[in-house]
């Protein structure tokens, strides 16, 4: 349920059964000490804030079970340094991955649509982003401060790209922008 484990700053490792379908909002919120967690194909909804400021998270794996990543769900896990979204994600929510500073790299499947806004900000390692035939809309300062990229190709599929969408990306060298902008 939401906040179940909220602030449990000594928690190392967490073991979510199959049984489970849904991780509420704030779940894991403030957990410093979690290392990886491993979501089961069971799980078809993880709520807003569930892994909020767990600064030592390295490892998740996320089921193709998932459809959405809601707002705020990996916010500031520091250690994070790669994600795979599945292939049933639909949308990347507000702040869902800002300020993951240690996250390199990113690719975001065809099945997701929209990337809202500071999705990926902050991401200062953030080096590459594969951007999907299907996202319609980049949302405003999605990858802001992105400081380490240094290229993006924006799909033939997008038709806007919000304020400050790629903002403060110092490193930015070469942008492809389609017509369908």
């Amino acid at each position: 349920g939401d906040t179940a484990f909220y602030d449990c700053s000594s928690l190392a490792s967490v073991t979510i059964p199959d049984s489970v379908t849904t991780i509420g909002g704030g779940a894991f919120e403030g957990c410093s000490s979690l290392t990886s967690v491993t979501i089961p194909d069971s799980v078809t909804s993880i709520g807003g804030f569930a892994f909020y400021d767990c600064s030592s998270l390295a490892s998740v794996t996320i089921p193709d079970s998932v459809t959405s990543i809601e707002d705020w769900t990996f916010f500031r896990c520091n250690s994070l340094t790669s994600v795979t979204i599945p292939d049933n994600v639909t949308s990347i929510g507000d702040w869902a991955f800002g300020g993951c500073v240690s996250l390199t790299s990113v690719s975001i499947p065809d099945s997701v649509t929209s990337i809202g806004d500071y999705a990926f900000a902050a991401c200062g390692s953030l080096t590459s982003i594969t951007i999907s035939d299907s996202v319609t809309s980049i949302d405003s300062y999605a990858f802001l401060g992105c400081s380490s990229l240094t290229s993006v190709t924006i799909p033939d599929s997008v038709t806007s790209i919000s304020e400050g969408a790629f903002g403060r990306c110092s490193s930015l060298t070469s942008v492809t922008i389609p017509d369908s902008v």
